[in-house]
């Protein structure tokens, strides 16, 4: 396990009379894609920019390693984000969710500008100007103007321009919003491969299918509290102690399929689209039911698999407080 590069300590965030974050800690460690997951409003934004020193928290606290000091001294290689701004602002970038580059700059004039402010030498600000056009894909773009640019290009610009002074950390907030499931694909690519290089990736997105593929860790945020922080697998083991059952059939009359199973093997069971999914504790004693009636309605089994309920289908159930049969009431933290 990997040292922490961020302890976030006992966070306590209002504006107004409004509690935003209530006791909120975790540590964030060094090489990990961490995720930050939370219902709208739920204040995942505000935590972000508290992790960088930007919003101070009316209590609690935000540490980040001090590379500068000695690994002997471990009991003192943390310090303030709020007392070391300087220090910390060089060893993060933070994209936002608006665009945060100059519309009527080029992508190369927006690079330069924003590597400018890190006093990089003549040579590294070139050479990480290079580097990174070539990484995001806009090596052949690099005189158009960014209000040119279409909404997949924005958002890797806007990255490009947190990385152009090599952080250590990137902090990225709802980096594929509004974008398709192409460009968002793309965009998840970059991100991988920006962490294969060595960069711990702290993102918050409502995408929960793609970051259950992408985080080494997950945070719940719910109740102005963290929930749980582990690792998506050990989420989806914890408070899903039921299968999902996905199968394909032709013709698919699974209204007429469904009424013939053993109601208590059953939990729940939906059509999703040419697809029936069966929520059950007990997938042996379904297919051993199921497999006959299939054969003897002539229904030909086209794709078919077992697995945990989805990270999507568990947020779900957590954030309405959902307490049915599908879901363990269990609430500790791993």
């Amino acid at each position: 396990m990997t040292e922490p590069i961020f302890k976030i300590q006992n966070v306590v965030k209002s504006f107004g009379d409004h509690i935003i974050l209530n006791g909120v800690s975790f540590d964030i460690r060094k090489g990990e894609i961490f995720g930050l997951i939370g219902a709208s409003g739920s204040g995942k934004t505000t935590l972000l920019n508290i992790i960088i020193g930007a919003v101070r928290p009316d209590q609690g606290d935000v540490l980040f390693r001090f590379e500068h000091l000695l690994d002997f001294q471990k009991a003192m290689a943390f310090r303030s984000v709020f007392k070391k701004q300087t220090a910390v602002k060089k060893i993060y970038g933070f994209a936002s969710q608006m665009p945060s580059f100059y519309s009527n700059l080029t992508l190369k004039e927006n690079l330069e500008y924003f590597g400018s402010l890190y006093d990089l030498s003549y040579d590294a600000l070139r050479t990480n100007i290079e580097t990174l056009l070539n990484l995001m894909d806009l090596k052949n773009y690099d005189d158009l103007l960014a209000k040119n640019l279409s909404g997949g290009m924005e958002r890797r610009l806007d990255i490009a321009c947190s990385l152009i002074h090599d952080p250590a950390v990137l902090v990225l907030d709802e980096p594929t919003a509004d974008l398709d499931p192409v460009l968002r694909d793309h965009i998840w690519t970059l991100v991988r491969k920006i962490n294969k290089k060595g960069t711990t990736i702290i993102l918050a997105s409502h995408h929960l299918s793609e970051m259950e593929n992408l985080c080494s860790r997950i945070a719940i945020l719910k109740d102005k509290k963290i929930l749980d922080v582990a690792s998506p697998d050990s989420i989806k083991n914890k408070y899903s102690k039921i299968q999902e059952i996905h199968i394909e059939c032709y013709p698919g009359n699974y209204g007429k399929i469904m009424p013939k199973l053993t109601k208590k093997y059953l939990k729940s069971y939906e059509i999703r689209g040419s697809r029936m999914v069966i929520f059950t504790d007990k997938p042996q004693k379904v297919f051993h039911e199921l497999f006959p009636i299939l054969e003897k309605r002539k229904e030909e089994v086209i794709d078919m698999k077992v697995g945990k309920a989805s990270l999507d289908d568990i947020f779900i159930a957590l954030s309405k407080d959902e307490k049915n049969e599908i879901f363990k009431n269990n609430k500790q933290k791993s």
